[in-house]
């Protein structure tokens, strides 16, 4: 091996080396982004949670009011029954 091959073999080496180097903050630039990702995405999964959470909390108070409204008109229904017939035998009498 002479002085001529030594360098070109040289030279190649130092070209793989900067083609490493360029891949490797390739690869950094990329993992960059998909943190960046990552966190967006984990902020978005925090806000759906919290918001699944406050329509939870809706329905089951919805679900109580009607409820609630259901036990009044059971009530009241005959109640108004009543009331409308002792006005019309009133009327009529």
């Amino acid at each position: 091996m002479n002085e001529d091959d030594a360098r070109r073999l040289l030279g190649a080496v130092e070209q793989l080396r900067e083609g490493q180097q360029r891949q490797l903050d390739c690869q950094r630039e990329a993992l960059a982004v998909q943190q960046e990702h990552f966190a967006v995405v984990r902020r978005q999964l925090e806000r759906a949670e919290a918001l699944q959470g406050r329509a939870e909390q809706l329905q089951t108070r919805s679900a109580q009011v009607i409820g609630a409204a259901r036990k009044m008109l059971m009530f009241l229904l005959p109640v108004v029954v009543v009331l409308i017939a002792y006005v019309t035998w009133l009327i009529f009498r």
